[in-house]
């Protein structure tokens, strides 16, 4: 079960990176952004199944990781 709980995070988390792209929120590339939320979320993915820490469902914990890390990720520095 946890196998495609894995890359059902990576695929919400690529579809959060290429939407905060398209829509603006980020200014980092595509796939700038794609790589960092995809890299949040198995990051958080890795952090819930060693320590059991979650926000609910495997969807929810990816969506707000992937958010999180194109927040605190920052590759293009505005001027």
């Amino acid at each position: 079960m946890a196998f495609f709980a894995f890359f059902g995070a990576i695929m919400i988390a690529g579809i959060i990176g290429y939407a905060s792209e398209k829509s603006g929120f980020t200014h980092n590339g595509f796939v700038q952004s794609i790589i960092i939320a995809v890299g949040g979320a198995v990051l958080f993915f890795m952090v819930r199944i060693m320590f059991g820490i979650s926000f609910g469902p495997p969807g929810v914990d990816a969506i707000i990781s992937a958010v999180g890390a194109l927040i605190l990720v920052p590759t293009h520095y505005r001027k």
